[in-house]
């Protein structure tokens, strides 16, 4: 990577201000110690806040019975407390929910460390301040520093405490100021010992324990240097989004350049020693040329110096650029670095007797910048200097060879007709094609053979190596020089080459798997591409292992495998649980074949499981470039991981969504369909029960023959229900029989003429038409809705047709209306559920919306179609639903051939 220009503003700092502006504010006021006075800092700011007109409200203020503090809440509107039910009594705790409905402008929120009780809407209460700033409200709060979650270790061992309740880090880097409150030792023991902190028993025990003069004196220490290194950051966020130049050496912070030489770990050591000393932040660089071809050797040099870095503490990073002073100092005006660390060997090479080291360039070039060179011995960078290339394969002596006999061949014809300096090109061209095609060692080969074969053809005296004139002996060293420099200068473009290929191939292949990924839809599918992908790419057995409910289980492996052994998922357990590498080449577990990283777990997110890499025999580690592959896979990967889990959690809150939609249109409908003839019912036994002696004969009838009819929708209603729940599970029964398609629109006409329909019905029929073998009984239903929502929508006067032809060996059978038709933004969705439309002057609206859908199904299964149609053809208004249904070859009668 390479530096911004200082000259513009930080992008990630731009938007890290940008989002801190739709946030809330949050103010921490930072204790030494308990006692020190942070709740009555905090109110008395809180005072001072509200007499200048701001709007605060007290969320929670633990004032322990200290009168000074209450009289300082006295006129601070309180939000009363939440009871939560705990262990069989209500403990009062922070009302979160009352706090996100007032609203404040500002919120007061003791104890930022406080566990919340079970049952509580977070288990901690950063958690709920967390809720505050997202919502837009500010919030003060205060803290004790021995609650610092990386503090922890370090406060047991002062103080010999462990103490429960901490607040992560991440939690207080969010904070938008820190105060620091405190208070000398021996005023705050005296406080102590004044019942101040504490009743008379527990203070006199604090002072024998925990509030030791030694321990207090080494917990402000440890307050003022959180401080100091929040206003460090705060400085450099602040220069890095305007755009100031550095260095400002408000706070000291080191760089150590790292490079590819045997000192490179010394040096680190060295700076991790001086960072400890000053407590300062320190960076690890190396800084690479581009087109720059780093030996084996070299290269690992190089690692184990930033992995040292790394397991140190130091943050480390890696640029390209072509000048390693500018692109040093440009990183430390970045970073606000003011002092440089740099190893330099006492014995130079000679060619650094010409150029000057890179320290000497470093001391010189810097500005404002303090240099440190550490002093190393050269032996070991002279040895490397010295050390020979590969030799390069055979065929590419034999080609530089070959390459010669053809150039000196091709001289030999051409010296008839041409000069003699003119014939040295084609060796130079001998020289240039096998470096370029074979590396270095094969070009030398040809430089050579071409300077004894010039000498021996083309020199007098020819035949010979003998040179007879100075000015020749002085041409055959110079082209000797110039091929040798060629041959390198070409053999290197050609590593260069290929090195840029192989970047190229891997970014392709990056590019191709992130779109690979981005097409699979399950969990599944992409833990089965990542491992095929980094088995392809590193040449080793991968794995990739999920977490189910916390426990880790295999998701893919290739080559295929369902288990491992007992240490590899120990260590698998481990990167998993603690975010970091575990296995071969780490600290924990090296003995362990397989390699572990998480996957997920970063900008706050849960980890989801681990990646592993087994380790192979012959290369125990993986260079740097397979660290970065490896990285740049597991980044992917764990992104496609979480997207499918998103993706599957939203289908499912969908499915969730559309089921309670359903339901709830259901429940509608029932109630508001069944209730008119469960009332037309319940009035008319009602009325036979209390009245039946004295009600006439005939009005007896009338009321009987209601019920029927009634009773007779109720049946429709349920066998429609019934119906649309075997279709929807797929278990709708067939039982096809030939049956009549007249006698079919004859009983769906007869059918709703019972139930009262007052409308003209007309049905035809085309000459000679065929049997259609289907279920009776469901095309009953299917054709009876049908007419039953035409009956519905047409109107009391409206002419209904029904009519059967035979189509394209297809039977359609259509029900014709001249009603007010289907409003032209329901007509594509008629067939859907629960969709009913009202259509001018009809009767309807009252229908459950299942009839057209349940029609659709069933014609549907017997392999046939529907549609709808609206203006009717050859009409101006009205409605056309027409049924088609495939004609099956008519059975032969017995003795027919």
């Amino acid at each position: 990577m390479s530096v911004e220009d200082p000259s513009r503003a930080d992008p990630e700092a731009l938007l890290a201000a940008a989002e801190r502006e739709t946030r809330g504010k949050l103010r921490i006021y930072l204790g030494a110690a308990p006692g020190v006075g942070k709740t009555y800092a905090m109110l008395s700011a809180a005072r001072a806040a509200k007499a200048a007109g701001g709007d605060v409200v007290a969320g929670i203020v633990e004032t322990h019975g200290r009168a000074e503090t209450e009289a300082l809440v006295a006129d601070i509107e309180v939000l009363p407390r939440k009871g939560v039910p705990y262990r069989g009594r209500l403990v009062p705790e922070f009302d979160l929910e009352a706090a996100l409905v007032r609203r404040p402008g500002l919120l007061l929120v003791d104890e930022y460390a406080h566990s919340n009780v079970d049952g509580s809407r977070h288990p901690k209460r950063w958690q709920d301040v967390q809720e505050l700033l997202a919502a837009g409200i500010d919030v003060w709060t205060t803290l004790n520093i021995q609650h610092v979650e990386s503090l922890n270790d370090v406060v047991q061992r002062i103080t010999g405490v462990r103490v429960r309740e901490t607040v992560p880090d991440t939690a207080l880097q969010k904070a938008d100021e820190m105060i620091l409150v405190d208070l000398p030792s021996d005023e705050l023991i005296k406080r102590l010992a004044d019942g101040k902190v504490y009743i008379e028993d527990t203070a006199t025990r604090a002072v024998q324990s925990f509030f030791k003069p030694s321990n207090l004196t080494a917990l402000r220490e440890l307050a003022l240097r959180r401080v100091a290194a929040r206003v460090d950051s705060d400085l450099v966020e602040r220069m890095q989004g305007s755009a100031i130049k550095g260095p400002w050496a408000a706070g000291e912070r080191l760089l150590v350049c790292v490079g590819p030489d045997i000192a490179a770990e010394r040096v680190v050591r060295e700076a991790k020693r001086l960072a400890d000393l000053m407590g300062a932040t320190w960076f690890a660089v190396t800084v690479e040329r581009p087109g720059h071809v780093m030996s084996g050797p070299d290269r690992k040099r190089l690692e184990a110096g930033m992995r040292l870095a790394e397991t140190l503490g130091a943050e480390t990073r890696s640029l390209v650029a072509p000048d390693v002073v500018a692109e040093l100092l440009r990183f430390s005006r970045f970073e606000n670095v003011t002092q440089i660390i740099i190893g330099k060997a006492r014995r130079r090479r000679p060619a650094a007797w010409l150029r000057g080291s890179l320290a000497d360039a470093l001391v010189k070039a810097a500005d404002g910048v303090a240099v440190h060179v550490v002093t190393a011995e050269a032996e070991g960078v002279a040895r490397r200097r010295f050390q020979l290339p590969p030799l390069g394969p055979l065929p590419g002596y034999v080609a530089a060879t070959f390459a010669v006999a053809v150039a000196t061949s091709v001289g030999l014809f051409l010296s008839r007709f041409v000069a003699l300096p003119n014939v040295s090109m084609l060796y130079l061209l001998a020289v240039l094609l096998p470096a370029l095609l074979y590396g270095v060692w094969p070009a030398i080969l040809a430089s050579g053979l071409s300077f004894l074969a010039y000498n021996f053809f083309f020199i007098d005296p020819v035949e010979t190596f003998t040179i007879a004139r100075p000015h020749e002996l002085l041409a055959l060293l110079v082209f000797l020089i110039v091929a040798v420099i060629i041959s390198a200068l070409a053999g290197r473009a050609r590593e260069q080459t290929r090195i840029a290929a192989q970047r190229m191939r891997a970014t392709r292949r990056l590019y191709e798997f992130s779109r690979k990924l981005s097409s699979l839809a399950d969990r599944a599918s992409v833990a089965e591409a990542a491992v095929v992908e980094l088995h392809a790419t590193l040449g080793r057995p991968s794995v990739i292992l999920l977490a189910e409910q916390g426990t880790l289980s295999i998701g893919a492996a290739w080559p295929p495998e369902d288990r491992l052994d007992t240490a590899s998922m120990t260590a698998a357990a481990w990167a998993f649980d603690h975010g970091e590498a575990a296995g071969a080449g780490t600290g924990t577990l090296p003995s362990v074949a397989w390699l572990f990283r998480p996957l997920g777990g970063t900008d706050g997110g849960a980890r989801i499981g681990v990646v592993g890499v087994e380790r192979s025999p012959d290369s125990p580690l993986l260079d740097a470039e397979s660290e970065r592959i490896v990285g740049s896979l597991c980044e992917q990967t764990g992104a496609a991981l979480v997207r499918t889990m998103l993706s599957a959690e939203v289908t499912r809150a969908r499915t969730a969504a559309e089921t309670e939609r359903v339901r709830n249109i259901l429940l509608a409908s029932i109630s508001h369909d069944f209730r008119t003839p469960l009332a037309s019912i319940l009035g008319a036994a009602t009325s036979l029960i209390d009245y039946g002696p004295d009600i006439p004969a005939e009005t007896r009838r009338d009321l009987l023959s209601q019920m029927r009819e009634e009773a007779e929708n109720l049946d429709q209603m349920v066998r429609n229900l019934l119906s649309m729940t075997r279709l929807e599970a797929g278990a709708l029964e067939l039982h096809r029989d030939w049956m009549d398609a007249v006698e079919l629109m004859n009983r769906a006409v007869s059918a709703v003429r019972r139930r009262g329909a007052t409308q003209r019905f007309v049905v035809t029929a085309a000459p000679d038409l065929p049997l259609v073998k289907a279920d009776q009984s469901l095309m009953d239903q299917a054709l009876g809705n049908v007419v039953a929502n035409a009956v519905r929508y047409a109107g009391r006067d409206a002419r209904i047709g029904l009519s059967a032809t035979v189509i394209d060996g297809q039977l359609v059978i259509a029900v014709t209306d001249d009603g007010p038709g289907i409003p032209a933004e329901a007509l594509p969705h008629v067939f859907e559920k629960f969709v009913r439309a009202s259509r001018g002057s009809g009767d309807g609206g009252d229908g459950s919306g299942l009839g057209l859908a349940i029609t659709r199904g069933i014609v549907e299964a017997h392999g046939g179609s529907v549609s709808a149609r609206s203006p009717a053809p050859g009409q101006r208004n009205g409605a056309r639903i027409a049924l088609r249904l495939p004609l099956a070859p008519l059975p032969k009668a017995e003795g027919e051939a």
